[in-house]
């Protein structure tokens, strides 16, 4: 998969709220769903992530993901993600910036005159229904409705070089641990990135095996995924800025789609959101991506809608030089 001489692997790279997004048709992959496909990649495709992730091609801050087929005839697309560790269940971020590409790209067709479309993608931890919105021919927005969203647990006490911390435990596709950061003295900025890594990398690793992330129904979705480190900024609409620390130590540029349902799904469980209620969730780059609970289902999880916008900035083409003693290359952390 990885270039011979001669050869040259080009893919298309978008930003979600400034979480870059790389995306690559590396050929067919063996399995009957997504999910499947991902347990693939890990073992056949991962030189090719790593190619495509570290310097000098890409940067600890870089995520991706592989454009596959959908499960069955009525999914639209599927994608297996990546990022400087591996290959993740659920991106939301990924998932906007995917459904911008396929417009784009003529992947999907869009009717002549329409303002809405449409676009069923296959993700590892379920099927999503996305609406892009269209202004001028061009994709404005795109909103996804995720798989359902529920507590795994709350109240957890875990120490910190930062003192105690109180952590929930939620799943929006992948289980993350959110900490509410207003009274630590660290801010969601860029100033206190560093200790923000450090914070977050503290408690994802305190909740090594815990139970509270072992999903219910397939254990390919267990494991705390992600820190979220949150703190408030208004509260009509309800307005809170984060930042995800996840895999190892990367930070999602974006308010993170994935982590905005799990956050929603807490929300509702302390009473502060309620259905229909508008979330604005701000990343540490600034962008902003709207949620809202849809509805709640009989064992009280939640259906979450998500919505943001992608841009694309570049068109990438890559080489591997059989002399280059970097090979597939490094990270500097």
């Amino acid at each position: 998969m990885i270039p011979r001489p001669g050869e040259t692997l080009t893919t298309a790279d978008y930003h979600t709220a400034g979480e870059p997004f790389r995306i690559v048709d590396a050929g067919p992959m063996v399995g009957a769903t997504v999910l499947d496909r991902r347990s693939w990649a890990e073992t056949h495709l991962d030189e090719l992530r790593r190619f495509l992730v570290n310097e000098p091609r890409g940067h600890a801050g870089m995520y991706g993901g592989f454009v596959v087929p959908p499960d069955d005839e009525r999914g639209d697309l599927g994608v297996v993600f990546f990022h400087n560790d591996g290959f993740s269940t659920a991106c939301g971020h990924g998932t906007i910036a995917l459904v911008a590409w396929a417009v784009d790209e003529g992947v999907i067709d869009v009717p002549a005159g329409a303002d809405r479309l449409e676009v069923v993608v296959d993700v590892p931890s379920g099927r999503l229904h996305t609406e892009a919105r269209l202004e001028g021919g061009r994709v404005a927005a795109v909103r996804f409705t995720n798989v359902p969203a529920f507590v795994g647990a709350t109240g957890l006490e875990v120490d910190t070089s930062y003192g105690p911390v109180t952590v929930d435990v939620s799943f929006g596709g992948a289980f993350y641990a959110s900490v509410a950061i207003d009274d630590l003295g660290v801010t969601v900025t860029s100033e206190d990135v560093c200790d923000l890594i450090t914070l977050g990398r503290e408690v994802k690793a305190a909740l090594g095996g815990h139970g509270s992330a072992v999903h219910p129904t397939d254990d390919r979705l267990s494991g705390c995924y992600g820190t979220i480190l949150h703190e408030g900024l208004g509260a009509d609409p309800l307005h809170q800025r984060n930042v995800t620390i996840f895999a190892d130590g990367q930070v999602d540029r974006s308010p993170c789609g994935s982590g905005t349902s799990a956050r929603l799904a807490l929300l509702h469980h302390h009473g502060v959101v309620d259905v229909d209620d508008a979330f604005h969730n701000e990343g540490i780059a600034g962008g902003v991506f709207v949620g809202r609970i849809e509805s709640v289902t009989d064992d009280g999880a939640v259906v979450t809608t998500i919505e943001g916008s992608a841009h694309r900035h570049a068109t990438s083409t890559f080489t591997l030089d059989p002399a280059d003693g970097l090979g597939l290359g490094f990270q500097l952390r």
